[in-house]
């Protein structure tokens, strides 16, 4: 077999999944079909999980100057009131990152592709296509073809679908797509500011809930900016593209002058969902698998969850550390974390996108009354679910992220704690359980013949620290666990949440349960 792995497509969502199959040990093909990065902006906010996913594959202060914490959203009605604010969780930040961010997505792009350079069990082919996938037995058969018409056969135990909306992979496979019917047509105008100009323009990003046209304004890193339009009926998206077009709907901000436009581009926001997104070994990630309106700016988001959530999987299963029935978990807990995120986004977009009068009044009306009787703000990151199935246990917070403190580690380094563990299973233990020991040496009996890639994390008030011990900065994780009634628990690879436990011998059946979830 030439590889474990085959990755077909190298944008933001196939680069991290080959970043992420390159620490695992697995050797890859990550390929595409252009041989350059695409050097418009498409793709403009990520949230915390994918930060804490770069930092995790070692890029995040290279891709530091390319990204900046996303500003607050204004809802506004035709008549300039705002009618919703969507903010993000104040500090300290239970990720470890800022909840969102904005970022220019050429030059992170660029960066993700070149850390691939760091592991010579990953080959990177540019300027080729897949041209025919077919599945025999243990293995999958992948044709390529070069630009100047070469082909080749390879073959690999899976492969990994990041082709796009497109996906011709899935298209060849006959898998079908659930129309979550949201389908309107809109702008999308990425400019640089000139020297100097843009001091009137909003200081937050702006949903303009207008029935006459609604649009969003967003504010980039450095001098970028991005409007985007919804597309009047009578409307021609060749039309509305021409440079004099955009200049007079960006005139209501800027003068012509003070700007130049970087990319005008139409689409369709749809809400569509993979049925299937399993055939055999082939496994679909990202827009191939997904497509998600972009007024929580999760799009991208939701692939790299993909590309998290699959990776540590093939490769717990390719080392013999879990059975191939762990892959059917992918499915099981991406596609309703994906529906349910999908449909938030949808529920914006129908806040922005009304056009009649009488129901956009109705829809001011509401939201007014909603702000006036809870918080004056939504916090973005409670629109985001946790898992409600698949490899997760039925104990206290299962299924939710596992938080990521500044920690001090037994050398005395300061930290975030994913830079001592990294991406491993980690066994949590409070600094107040009076059971450590025992649970410890219970792990070391249970793992006898498991060769679990698992972590410990004891928390402790102490010093001197053992090399297992760290002590908290800010009490947030400390604070976490109590506020859920734990005093122990298991993380897995991704950063969710297995299960957890206040005693001992709860702790010890988490433990348990999960070694027999992964080989059942």
């Amino acid at each position: 077999m030439d590889y474990d792995l085959i990755i077909v497509g190298m944008g933001p969502v196939g680069a991290t999944a080959a970043n992420l199959a390159g620490q695992w040990g697995l050797k890859t093909l990550a390929l595409d079909k252009s041989d350059v990065v695409f050097e418009n902006p498409r793709a403009m906010g990520f949230d915390q999980e994918v930060m804490r996913t770069f930092d995790n594959i070692g890029i995040a202060d290279t891709i530091a100057s390319h990204v900046m914490p996303y500003r607050a959203s204004h809802y506004l009605n035709a008549q300039a009131r705002l009618i919703r604010h969507i903010d993000a969780a104040k500090p300290p930040h239970l990720l470890g990152w800022a909840p969102n961010y904005v970022f220019t997505q050429p030059p992170v792009e660029k960066a993700i592709r070149a850390n691939l350079g760091q592991f010579p069990h990953v080959d990177v082919l540019l300027g080729t296509e897949v041209i025919d996938v077919q599945q025999q037995g243990a293995a999958v058969s992948v044709q390529i073809r070069s630009k100047d018409g070469e082909t080749r056969d390879l073959s690999c135990a899976y492969v990994l679908a990041c082709d796009g909306g497109t996906s011709p992979i899935r298209t060849q496979l006959g898998l079908q797509m659930e129309d979550l019917a949201f389908d309107e047509p809109w702008l999308v105008v990425d400019v640089l500011l000139k020297e100097g100009a843009g001091e009137s323009l909003p200081t937050t990003n702006v949903q303009y809930c207008e029935t006459a046209r609604p649009s969003t304004f967003v504010i980039g890193p450095g001098r970028h900016r991005r409007w985007e339009f919804m597309i009047n009926p009578g409307e021609t998206p060749t039309d509305i593209s021409r440079p004099e077009a955009i200049q007079h709907l960006i005139s209501r901000w800027l003068p012509a002058a003070d700007y130049d436009i970087w990319r005008a581009s139409t689409y369709r926001f749809h809400a569509l969902v993979l049925q299937q997104w399993q055939r055999g070994r082939v496994f679909f990630l990202g827009d191939a698998a997904h497509m998600t309106p972009p007024f929580l700016a999760q799009g991208m988001c939701q692939g790299i969850r993909d590309a998290v959530n699959l990776l540590w999987k093939i490769a717990m299963v390719h080392r013999g550390n879990a059975a191939s029935t762990l892959l059917d978990s992918y499915q099981k807990e991406r596609a309703p974390h994906v529906r349910r995120t999908t449909e938030v986004a949808k529920e914006l977009g129908q806040i922005i996108c009304e056009r009649d009068p009488t129901s956009a009044a109705e829809r001011d009306h509401r939201l007014l009354q909603g702000m006036n009787t809870a918080r004056s703000y939504t916090v973005r990151q409670a629109l985001i679910p946790g898992l409600q199935d698949g490899l997760i246990a039925d104990s206290g917070p299962a299924g939710e992220l596992f938080p990521q403190p500044q920690v001090t580690n037994s050398d005395g380094k300061v930290d975030l704690l994913d830079r001592f563990t990294g991406q491993t299973f980690r066994l949590v233990i409070a600094s107040a359980f009076p059971d450590s020991r025992e649970l410890l040496h219970n792990l070391q009996h249970n793992l006898n013949g498991h060769d679990l890639p698992i972590t410990v994390v004891q928390l402790t008030d102490s010093t001197p620290l053992a090399p297992e011990q760290f002590r908290e900065h800010h009490g947030l994780l400390k604070q976490w666990m109590t506020e859920r009634g734990c005093q122990v628990l298991l993380v897995r690879p991704d950063h969710y949440l297995y299960g957890g436990a206040e005693s001992l011998q709860d702790a010890i059946l988490l433990l348990e349960r999960l070694l027999g979830d992964l080989h059942n």
